[in-house]
């Protein structure tokens, strides 16, 4: 998994950095969920493919957000926080 700050332009763009658009083209479409404040970028040609998996991730995540606006959450080093990450 890669992890990585971008910026919001004023006119709603953002650029994914370039590590991360190695299997991207120019061009081509990608469809774009929101759930909550999360967004979740996906190819077009592989969205029917794993919308399941993408789903169970977005209510985790969300579950997750829950959990830190409650309070409940653990304060970790990055590369514990990453370890822990993969596991999902």
């Amino acid at each position: 998994m890669n992890l990585d700050i971008i910026k919001l332009s004023s006119k709603g763009q953002i650029v994914i950095p370039q590590d991360m658009r190695q299997n991207f083209r120019e061009g081509e479409k990608l469809v774009i969920i929101q759930n909550g404040p999360q967004l979740i970028l996906k190819k077009a040609s592989a969205f029917r493919k794993n919308i399941e998996d993408d789903l169970i991730f977005a209510k985790r995540t969300e579950e997750a957000w829950k959990e830190y606006d409650k309070g409940n959450f653990i304060s970790m080093e990055f590369d514990d926080f990453i370890e822990e990450m993969k596991k999902w």
